[in-house]
C-alpha cells in the first residue's frame, strides 16, 4: 500500500483563558478546574466539525483514552482525569489518589476497557496500576473505588515508562522503566524494564512466554508508546541513553538489549530496533498505527514522525519545532488524529496556551 501523506495541520485555537505558562514546581498547587481554557476554530473546507475543536491551559497532560466517544486525559502533576466534552470543553471528572509526583513520575497512562478506567501511576518508590469503574454519562461522568490490578513496578524520579493498552488478544499491556537500574531490565524476577502483558484484572495469562510470569518483553530501558496493526504485530517506541533512541518490533519473550546494547548492535541474543534516532531528534513516547503508518510522538525532538509500515527503516518528519514537545498522538473514535502537547512538564517552553490537544489532518 502507498504510504500516507501528512498534508496539513488544522489552525490551531486561541486560548480565552488568563492562565500563565510558567510550569510550577514540584510540589506546588495544581490549577484549578477554571484554569482550562477551550476554544473552537472556523472550520476550513477541509476540516469537519467533529476534528475542528481543542483543548488548551492543560497542565502536564500524559495520556488520552476513549470512552466511547468521550475523550478522557491524565495530568502527570495534578493526579486529575478530565474529560473534553466534544465541543472544546473540560472537566475534571476526578484526582487519583495515592499519586506522588516527582520529576517524571506521577499520573501517567490510562486506557478504558470494559467500562472501567485503568491508570499507571508512581506512588512513592513504586509504580501501580489501578482501575476505577466508570459511572455515569459524558458530563457527569466519575469512578468508583480503586481496584489494585498490579503493583511492585520500580520507580524512581525517572525511567518510570507508564503507558498502558489492552491488545487485539484482550490482554493488558503496560510499559515499565528500568527506574534508574539498567539491571533490573535484563532480570525477569522484575518487573522493572519490561513490557508486561497481564489478563484485565491483573493475573498471568497462561500463554505468556515465560511460565507464571507477566514479562512479555525484556530489556528495555524507558519505554512510552505500544500500539498493534491490524496483523497484531506489535511496535513500541523506547527512549535510550545518550546515543539511540528506538522504534522496535515486539516479539513474545524478546530481549530488546538494555542495558548491555543501545540501538542496533548485531549482538547474538538481543533484538536490534528496526530504527533509531538520535535523542536530541526524538525522545519517542506516545505511539499509534493509522492505516498504513505509524506515527510517533517526539519530546526533545519536538516533531510528529511517520514511519511506513512497508519499510519500517524510513520515516518522515512533520511539525518540526512548530509546537514544542509532544507526549501523544491518539485515534480518535470518529478517525480524526489528535497530538498533544508537554511543554508544561518542566523542560519545555511553554506558549501562553499550553499545554493543548489539537487535531492534525492525515490526507
Amino acid at each position: 500500500m502507498a504510504t500516507k501523506r501528512f498534508l496539513s495541520l488544522f489552525p490551531l485555537l486561541l486560548a480565552v483563558s488568563a492562565l500563565t505558562a510558567c510550569t510550577a514546581p514540584d510540589g506546588a498547587a495544581p490549577p484549578t478546574p477554571s484554569s482550562i481554557s477551550t476554544a473552537s476554530a472556523t472550520p476550513t473546507a477541509s476540516e469537519t466539525p467533529a476534528s475542528s475543536l481543542a483543548v488548551s491551559g492543560l497542565d502536564a497532560p500524559w495520556s488520552v483514552a476513549f470512552h466511547g466517544t468521550t475523550a478522557l486525559v491524565s495530568e502527570r502533576d495534578s493526579a486529575r482525569i478530565l474529560e473534553l466534552d466534544g465541543a472544546g470543553g473540560a472537566r475534571e471528572v476526578a484526582v487519583i489518589d495515592g499519586v506522588a509526583a516527582a520529576g517524571e513520575g506521577g499520573l501517567l497512562g490510562i486506557t478504558v476497557h470494559d467500562g472501567h478506567l485503568y491508570t499507571y501511576y508512581t506512588a512513592g518508590d513504586e509504580n501501580r496500576i489501578d482501575r476505577f469503574a466508570l459511572n455515569g454519562e459524558p458530563g457527569s461522568l466519575s469512578l468508583g473505588a480503586a481496584e489494585r490490578v498490579f503493583d511492585g513496578i520500580p520507580a524512581a524520579r525517572n525511567h518510570n515508562g507508564g503507558r498502558i493498552a489492552f491488545g487485539p488478544d484482550g490482554m493488558l499491556y503496560a510499559t515499565t522503566g528500568d527506574a534508574g537500574d539498567g539491571q533490573d531490565a535484563q532480570d525477569r524476577e522484575s518487573p522493572g524494564g519490561k513490557i508486561l502483558r497481564l489478563t484485565a484484572d491483573g493475573g498471568v495469562p497462561q500463554d505468556n512466554p515465560f511460565p507464571d510470569s507477566p514479562v512479555y518483553s525484556l530489556g528495555h530501558r524507558n519505554p512510552q508508546g505500544i500500539a498493534w496493526d491490524a496483523d497484531g504485530t506489535m511496535y513500541a517506541s523506547e527512549f535510550g541513553q545518550d546515543t539511540w533512541d528506538e522504534l522496535n518490533v515486539i516479539e513474545p519473550g524478546g530481549n530488546y538489549g538494555w542495558p548491555e546494547v543501545e540501538g542496533i548492535a548485531d549482538q547474538d541474543g538481543f533484538i536490534d530496533p528496526v530504527q533509531q534516532w538520535a535523542p536530541q531528534d526524538a525522545s519517542p513516547s506516545g505511539l499509534v498505527v493509522v492505516g498504513d503508518v505509524i506515527l510517533i510522538a517526539n519530546l526533545r525532538g519536538e516533531r510528529l514522525r511517520e514511519i511506513p509500515l512497508t519499510d519500517l527503516t524510513t520515516s518522515t518528519e512533520h511539525l518540526v519545532g512548530e509546537h514544542g514537545r509532544l507526549r501523544e498522538v491518539v485515534l480518535a473514535p470518529d478517525g480524526s488524529v489528535w497530538a498533544m502537547t508537554n511543554n508544561t512538564d518542566g523542560r519545555g517552553a511553554p506558549a501562553p496556551d499550553d499545554d493543548r490537544i489539537f487535531p492534525v489532518d492525515l490526507g
